[in-house]
């Protein structure tokens, strides 16, 4: 045999070795997850981007004053170690007036179809101001949940189908609450 031939051998044992590991590992159970970050009553903090469409009627008030209702929903996904879920899908809406602010509702839609409601405030809902969420609650794992989240609406277009942007900068924190034991007076 010649010393190239026992040089390729050796190669396609590893090469065979290799695979063989990888397939292995492919077709052995799925690891365990592991439990999510922060239990359930601690702080978790997390920062976000938003895409949204919707629609907004305006009304003018006479010089620059104006008045405008609003609905938006879109894609809100989660980043940080902490947050409580990655994707949601978000929906607001709201009444703006340039001399008192803005004011609206939010939800926030997990993929297992459980919501957490929050309250909106802010000076504007115009591009480029800053606005304060304050969530209220919510249903299945987002039940009592506390916190407050803020952003900036960025980008937003305004075509004859609706409007649609993104917001930037958003970040916050949320507590989610114990669930309640039916000996706590829980749901049966």
């Amino acid at each position: 045999m010649r010393v190239q031939d026992s040089r390729s051998i050796a190669h396609c044992r590893r090469r065979l070795a290799l695979v063989t590991a990888l397939l292995a590992g492919a077709c052995s159970q799925p690891p365990t997850p592991a439990a999510a970050p922060g239990a359930t009553g601690e702080i978790r903090h997390f920062t976000g981007a938003w895409s949204f469409t919707g629609n907004r009627q305006l009304m003018q008030l006479g010089g620059r004053d104006q008045a405008g209702i609003f609905s938006v929903s879109g894609s809100l996904l989660l980043a940080g170690r902490e947050r409580p879920a990655l994707g949601f899908r978000a929906e607001i809406i709201g009444f703006s007036d340039s001399r008192t602010g803005m004011v609206g509702r939010g939800v926030w839609i997990d993929q297992r179809g459980d919501k957490a409601f929050s309250e909106l405030s802010g000076e504007s809902a115009l591009p480029g101001h800053s606005l304060q969420g304050r969530f209220t609650g919510g249903t299945g794992r987002y039940a009592g949940v506390t916190g407050e989240y803020t952003f900036t609406w960025q980008r937003l277009v305004e075509s004859e189908d609706g409007v649609s942007g993104r917001v930037s900068d958003l970040a916050g924190w949320a507590r989610l609450a114990a669930p309640a034991s039916p000996a706590q007076g829980g749901p049966k």
